[in-house]
């Protein structure tokens, strides 16, 4: 079973539909006890950084995600692939979830929109399961103002929109997509059935 974390900050029901449309048994849940028993967790979010750290930390689930990260795949969608990273820059500077290295910051693109929304080619860059079978040049959906600061190693697909913005990272069974795979097409399907099948 797969368990999409309830915490106050998620776009819950469209990330489940995905899964429901996949096959895939699963729940949205809030309780420890629920998350810990399942499978693979899968962490959305929408709006800021601190914000949703703090609904994270009120509900005692922060250090137990962390936790349960290094026993199950975990999956961060948009906001929520921003807070697996160590500091977030919205704001103010926020400590994350600390399971990848490197921080969140603003997307500096001078002479283009902020924030970056909307369908993007995308370029491959270190393997990773999630990736499997994903063509350089697939376009997926983005809706963002800041985005991750990493090493390449943790970057398995990337677009360019004023310098480059990475979509899909990983640290061992940690994923994080800042694009919404739930909202982009068969493409984002295969990324969400790839993760559905780790084991």
């Amino acid at each position: 079973m797969i368990a999409i974390v309830d915490y106050g900050a998620g776009n819950l029901f469209s990330v489940k539909n995905a899964l429901d449309f996949l096959g895939f048994e699963s729940a949205i849940s809030s309780e420890k006890r629920q998350l810990d028993n399942a499978e693979k967790l899968i962490l959305p979010g929408v709006g800021a950084f601190p914000d949703a750290m703090r609904k994270l930390e009120a509900a005692g689930l922060a250090g137990a995600i962390a936790a349960m990260a290094r026993e199950k795949p975990l999956l961060g969608i948009c906001l929520g692939m921003q807070l697996l990273f160590q500091w977030g820059h919205e704001f103010e500077k926020t400590k994350g979830l600390g399971l990848i290295e490197g921080s969140v910051e603003r997307i500096e693109a001078p002479g283009l929109k902020i924030p970056h929304m909307g369908w993007s080619d995308i370029k491959k860059g270190a393997a990773c399961p999630l990736s499997d079978g994903i063509q350089e040049g697939s376009r997926l959906y983005f809706v963002h103002s800041y985005k991750a600061v990493t090493d390449m190693a943790n970057i398995s697909l990337y677009t360019e929109y004023g310098g480059l913005v990475p979509g899909l990272v990983f640290n061992g069974n940690v994923f994080g997509c800042q694009f919404h795979p739930e909202k982009s097409g068969g493409i984002g399907l295969r990324i969400l059935k790839n993760f559905g099948e780790l084991t």
